[in-house]
């Protein structure tokens, strides 16, 4: 018998029955509006539960159930023996499918405990137990590889679930809410090991178990934390200073030591040639952390590319210690909207000098590729700027001349904002009115027809309806100016235009529908046949998101000789 089975459900469980125009809420990510990525965290709690003897399995289900139609979820749920299951409600769009999933397990498992764990959960914690007969406990926290360890011990019979550090509980019928005391100054207990991922496939036989989302065999990138916690305050974000501290208790950002994120980028690269993603900005915990990794990593010569994400423009100088660092990198920056005033106002301290002249000295120092991320539904944004969005980046590349460096996307801040968020705390002091507060509204919201009746907000600025207006036509706008300055061909410029098109078309026919009697209205959406592929690449084309990488991806060589202990 097992002792963990960790569970990743879809978004919504029944996603294969339903109509449901998704839209473009997961346009700028790898996955699908399935968000079939699972938490890195299962990586690094699958490791860390292993060296105390504990046999943790991970189980996509979203990711299988997207890739066969015929696989059956609720029949792998019912085969399994555990002594516990793990559910992830990291982020609310997984709020119907971890609820939906949790059920399933009790239904053909009534007396094994289910666990949740995430950000999300640990937000709604009480209320989660409170309303769901089918979550017995939930770990709080940003680091819960420890609390979880201790809890699978008093699930052993080795300890009481009162001892355990960040645990909510149901007690004959109270919450229980034990002191959240495990807040780790330092991360260097916790490991990403792509080798141990590797065994615990070829021991399960479960490829598809393991694979972190629909795309990722052939475009393996993988992803290697630098912290827990932020040093910024974005207005929406569920993992900024004021969430973790609010939420997780964490007065700072903890760090993992550049010697443990080098030994981690180390192990990607023996079994992977994909990109390597360093999250975090490397240089918010001080420019010499930062220094000591890129000196550590150009000892090393790997040759992956590497994609460095940040939060404010660095110093030239420390672009130029990346480049000579690594062969190849590339930038994420996410100014999130061309208009300083909104910038700020969302938690982003920079101008579009420092940005400009940053992208500048990026192209002066070979960065491969620099993605440019603006955002809908931002604090002081009306519709007009989000389509002068375009204007702003027809500029911008125009001066940048015909590289095919920089590439811009746009995307809704959607469907929620964060639990936890600063504007989820105080929407109208932000300008904000919020949908849904507590986590049922949320789940129900997952089972509406289309994502402007499960988005959560609307602006004081922008409706509802303005929002997903413009998210449609600052997209067309973009996507325009990204085929004038030839980085998408005028093919791929038409099939999207196509979408935009029907998905503008599908949003009225959704909203004269739900002007109908309830009793109508299911055949009459069901008749709109909007499966899942038709809401992929809805406003950009995933392959824009591809940072560049080599024909061969995997070093089958040294993952067999993981494999067979060599």
């Amino acid at each position: 018998m097992l002792d963990l089975v960790l569970l990743h459900p879809p978004s919504v469980y029944d996603f294969r029955k339903v109509s449901v125009l998704h839209g473009p809420i997961s346009d700028v990510i790898p996955s699908t509006p399935i968000f079939e990525m699972y938490p890195i965290g299962f990586a690094s709690l699958s490791e860390y539960l292993g060296r105390s003897g504990i046999n943790v399995r991970i189980i996509n289900l979203a990711y299988k159930m997207l890739k066969n139609k015929g696989y059956d979820a609720e029949n792998e749920i019912r085969r399994i023996k555990a002594k516990a299951f793990g559910i992830d409600l990291h982020w609310m769009p997984h709020i119907q499918g971890a609820i939906a999933v949790s059920e399933l397990v009790k239904k053909h498992h009534p007396d094994t405990p289910v666990i949740f764990g995430g950000f999300s959960s640990t937000y709604f914690h009480e209320e989660l137990l409170e309303r769901y007969g089918s979550v017995d406990f939930v770990v709080r926290g940003d680091s819960t590889e420890e609390p979880l360890r201790l809890l699978m011990e008093a699930i052993r019979g080795n300890g009481s679930f009162h001892d355990v550090p960040n645990l909510s509980f149901r007690d004959k019928g109270t919450v229980v809410v034990n002191p959240l005391t495990f807040v780790p100054d330092n991360l260097d207990y916790s490991r990403t090991d792509y080798g141990h991922i590797i065994r615990k496939v070829a021991r399960y036989r479960d490829f598809a178990g393991y694979v972190p989302f629909v795309n990722w065999p052939k475009y393996p990138i993988t992803a290697v934390f630098t912290c827990r916690g932020c040093t910024y305050n974005c207005k929406t974000c569920g993992g900024s200073h004021f969430a973790f501290k609010n939420m997780t208790g964490r007065k700072r950002a903890a760090f993992k030591s550049p010697e443990l994120l080098v030994k981690e980028v180390r192990e990607v690269a023996f079994h992977l040639k994909g990109p390597i993603f360093l999250i975090g900005d490397i240089f918010q915990n001080g420019p010499e952390y930062g220094e000591k990794l890129l000196f550590l990593l150009k000892k090393e010569r790997i040759r992956n590319s590497f994609v460095f994400e940040f939060f404010t423009p660095p110093d030239p100088a420390h672009v130029k210690m990346i480049s000579d660092a690594v062969e190849n990198f590339n930038v994420e920056l996410s100014p999130e909207s061309h208009d300083e005033v909104v910038r700020r106002a969302f938690g982003r301290p920079y101008s579009n000098e420092s940005m400009e002249n940053h992208i500048e000295t990026l192209l002066r120092y070979g960065c491969k590729r620099i993605d440019l991320f603006f955002m809908v539904g931002l604090p002081h944004q009306d519709y007009a700027s989000v389509m002068k969005t375009a204007d702003y980046c027809d500029g911008l590349l125009g001066r940048l001349g015909k590289s095919g460096v920089t590439t811009p996307f746009i995307s809704p801040l959607a469907p929620f904002v964060d639990p936890g968020s600063m504007v989820f705390e105080s929407p109208e002091e932000h300008g904000y009115r919020l949908f849904f507060r507590d986590a049922e509204s949320h789940r129900r919201a997952m089972q509406q027809p289309g994502w402007k009746y499960f988005l959560n907000y609307e602006t004081r600025w922008m409706s509802r309806d303005e929002i997903v207006d413009s998210t449609y036509h600052g997209a067309l706008a973009l996507n325009k100016v990204k085929m004038a300055h030839g980085l998408i061909s005028g093919d791929v410029y038409r099939e999207l235009e196509k979408k935009i098109v029907f998905s503008l078309d599908t949003v009225g026919a959704i909203d004269r529908i739900m002007e109908m009697d309830p009793a109508d209205r299911g055949q009459r959406i069901a008749d709109l046949r909007i499966d899942v592929e038709k809401n992929v690449s809805t406003i950009g084309e995933k392959k824009e998101l591809e940072w560049p990488t080599g024909i061969f991806r995997m070093n089958f060589f040294n993952i067999f000789r993981t494999l067979t202990g060599r």
